[in-house]
């Protein structure tokens, strides 16, 4: 994957940001990952209510199943040309 625009964010994750070991453990693996978890690590106290939104978002109970959320994610994101 190219890396991100921002490359101060992607370079300067916080060491208590939960998101930290998973960007790490996912690279060392050289496994594809969510690009948004750099934004995540680099200011998890700023970004904690964005994650939550996002969870409920997906996995709440709603009208749409996860799956059929996830699906319309997927295809919204390949759209945009974003991996997801």
């Amino acid at each position: 994957m190219k890396p991100m625009f921002l490359s101060g964010v992607e370079g300067s994750p916080s060491p208590e940001s939960p998101y930290t070991p998973l960007i790490e453990g996912a690279q060392a693996a050289g496994r594809e990952y969510p690009k948004i978890w750099h934004l995540f690590a680099f200011k998890p106290h700023a970004t904690a209510h964005l994650a939550r939104f996002t969870q409920e978002i997906m996995r709440e109970e709603a009208p749409l199943s996860p799956g059929f959320r996830e699906l319309i994610a997927a295809r919204t994101s390949g759209r945009n040309d974003c991996p997801f």
